[in-house]
């Protein structure tokens, strides 16, 4: 099963386009308009995706000025200057957030393909001329870290119903770390 967004998209686009709305009987109108209205919305999240981050940092960047000239410019009485701490302090979070998200989810993405391709390429070659110790250490590392990758997966699509035993599933918000601020590990 694949777990990226963006292909799970053109999935559904294409089973509500071949297989759904072909099944919908044509004179249940309202049924035909709301799975036309599904693969509309589909299609609109697929072409939106990409720019979500970017939306959402401009409109953080764009309040983290809007804040700044009101702290310069608004002054009053007590509920003024307590509404203004509580701004500054938003502020000051907003502004780090916007500072630490510098990279794209599309480099971050790029960057793990890269990376998974040269992990592959040094496996290989490790397998056809690397020394023996070396392999054997290869070879844990890489199935400990697979090991990681497959939880990982089974708790990313763990609502989706294929686990046997969901309760033996660690919660992906356990396995994925606090973000790119946390250490890493």
């Amino acid at each position: 099963m694949e777990i990226r967004p963006a292909i799970q998209i053109q999935s559904m686009i294409k089973a509500m386009t071949d297989v759904v709305l072909p099944a919908v009987d044509p004179e249940h109108k309202m049924a035909q308009e709301q799975a036309r209205l599904v693969i509309g919305m589909l299609n609109l999240l697929a072409q939106r995706l990409p720019l979500q981050f970017r939306y959402d940092c401009d409109e953080l960047k764009r309040y983290v000025t809007l804040a700044a000239q009101l702290q310069e410019q608004v002054h009053g009485a007590d509920k003024t200057r307590a509404a203004t701490e509580t701004m500054n302090a938003c502020l000051s979070k907003g502004a780090a957030v916007l500072d630490r998200a510098r990279a794209e989810p599309g480099e971050v993405e790029a960057a793990v393909f890269d990376l998974r391709a040269a992990v592959s390429a040094l496996v290989q070659a490790a397998a056809e001329e690397g020394d023996p110790s070396s392999r054997d250490a290869l070879k844990q590392l890489i199935l400990g870290a697979a090991k990681i990758q497959l939880d990982r997966e089974r708790a990313w699509l763990i609502s989706m119903g294929f686990e046997a035993d969901p309760s033996v599933v660690p919660p992906i918000e356990s396995l994925i770390g606090a973000g790119p601020g946390a250490a890493h590990g």
